[in-house]
């Protein structure tokens, strides 16, 4: 079901500090910051030969981000993103397996405007997991 690894996830506290850490020191390309208030995130990509790097920050005290940043202050992995072909068959098929999906059990736009999963961590060996339409 899944295909590659789209990306990986890092909550951080401070995401102009996280940029240059990507930036200038790994040397690595990052993209300007992108608002996702329906998400309530500001998010960058370190952009990689072979994947990304999504680097989080909340926007808003309401936001997932906020909560994870209060358990982990200095940040850390958040999620796995996996594409799929066709994130309709991935949500039947999960269904069909017991995978608990979170949000509103629908596909969502994602940040490429691309519809998203969330999956629980608890079915996960604790990790989230995000399935993305290919």
């Amino acid at each position: 079901m899944i295909g590659r690894l789209s990306h990986v996830a890092i909550a951080v506290p401070d995401l102009d500090a996280a940029c240059r850490r990507y930036r200038d020191g790994l040397g690595a390309a990052v993209s300007d910051p992108r608002p996702m208030p329906e998400h309530g995130v500001t998010a960058v990509f370190v952009e990689l030969p072979n994947t990304r790097v999504e680097l989080l920050e909340p926007l808003g005290d309401s936001s997932p981000i906020a909560g994870f940043l209060e358990r982990h202050p200095t940040g850390g992995l958040h999620h796995l993103c996996f594409e799929v072909e066709d994130i309709e068959a991935a949500l039947q098929a999960l269904e069909a397996r017991g995978v608990r999906v979170l949000g509103e059990g629908r596909p969502a736009p994602g940040a490429h405007g691309r519809p998203v999963l969330f999956l629980h961590p608890k079915d996960f060996g604790g990790t989230l997991i995000e399935l993305e339409e290919a």
